[in-house]
């Protein structure tokens, strides 16, 4: 049986990396993300190593997350795996300079989004053959801890936490998974200025390493990888000397 893979934000960084170590892996993959040309990239690289169908939807708007999952079961018939991945920050300001505006934004990408991808999800492997699934959230860093001037990000993070535990509480009586990985600072272009600095909690702005990608893709293949029986709740993969864990 082929087995069906969503990942959203699958245009570049981490979803990318990701569509393509499960398609390496055996998956079919539904690539999903606002640009359609970013989405056409990722099946290219991908076309020697798998299959993907590359479904432009844009995570803010309900409708189109809807249509996107009606073409998934028009497509496929059923889906074994989703990988809530796509995310937006908003402009680093001071806490009280960001707006309604952008606030809405990020909590619509970040947080509304899962949650409808979830619903989503949930009415497909309940009621397919065989029954169940898993849902794996990109939760960041940012889960734990927040960088200065990010609120909306980290809250929306924060919440993410929240989301998978209830997922996971209430997807057991449909032999549905759910898991959350926590990436901090993984090479893609979003973390780039990581290279010449970012901004501290004390007001310096000092470099970060950053870890290759694939280890992200690699672990998320590893949490898809397990029978239904079977869950990682929750992993972190990380920079090893990234200034997470300590004083600084």
């Amino acid at each position: 049986m082929t087995r069906i893979a969503l990942v959203t934000g699958a245009g570049s960084g981490v979803g990318r990396a990701t569509s393509l170590a499960l398609m390496k892996a055996g998956y079919t993959v539904v690539l999903t993300g606002r640009r359609a040309d970013k989405l056409e990239e990722t099946a290219k690289l991908g076309a020697g190593v798998g299959n993907s169908l590359p479904v432009p939807a844009d995570m803010a708007d309900p409708a189109s997350i809807a249509a996107l999952f009606a073409k998934i079961t028009d497509s496929f018939g059923r889906l074994d795996l989703v990988f809530n991945n796509a995310g937006i920050g908003a402009p680093a300001v001071p806490f009280e300079d960001v707006s309604v505006a952008q606030w809405k934004a990020v909590v619509d990408t970040n947080l509304t989004a899962p949650f409808l991808c979830t619903q989503h999800a949930f009415r497909i492997m309940k009621d397919q053959t065989p029954r169940g699934g898993r849902i794996i959230n990109n939760g960041s860093i940012s889960a734990h801890a927040p960088r200065p001037f990010s609120a909306a990000y980290t809250a929306t993070k924060h919440a993410i936490t929240g989301l998978t535990k209830s997922t996971s509480l209430d997807g057991r009586a449909y032999d549905i998974a759910c898991g959350q990985i926590d990436i901090g600072n993984a090479a893609t272009d979003m973390t780039t200025r990581m290279v010449d600095g970012v901004l501290q909690p004390d007001g310096r702005k000092i470099p970060e390493p950053r870890m290759d990608v694939e280890a992200v893709a690699n672990a998320v293949v590893y949490m898809a990888s397990l029978p239904l029986d079977a869950n990682v709740l929750f992993m972190t993969v990380m920079a090893t000397k990234m200034p997470f864990v300590g004083r600084g």
